[in-house]
């Protein structure tokens, strides 16, 4: 059985990736996320900007109340370290939902 995993892209002032690092595996929830983990290795690196991916193992890309609302904070969390959060990627076995182009978690 797959695990969920929460990656984190590391991108440059051009955006371009830097690297990506695993944050979590496992279950990854609200409760669970601390939003300075997701920051971590973007502040070592001097990141100014951030992808976060996420899959749902059991297939459905679909973004729960919780991936919305950890989403929301990791969002306010880089407004005050200056590093920017571009986009939530959900992948799931048929696809993938970007909160970007659905307008959630305040990105």
């Amino acid at each position: 059985q797959p695990q969920e995993q929460l990656r984190v892209v590391l991108l440059d002032t051009q955006h371009r990736v830097q690297r990506a690092c695993l944050v979590y595996m496992g279950n990854v929830n609200s409760a669970m996320v601390r939003v300075a983990e997701v920051f971590r290795e973007a502040i070592k690196d001097n990141a100014t900007a951030i992808i976060v991916a996420h899959n749902h193992p059991g297939g459905d890309p679909t973004p729960s109340p919780d991936d919305v609302e950890v989403t929301a904070a990791i969002v306010r969390a880089g407004k005050l370290l200056d590093i920017r959060v571009l986009d939530h990627v959900i992948i799931g076995r048929s696809g993938y939902v970007s909160l970007k182009e659905r307008g959630m978690g305040n990105l």
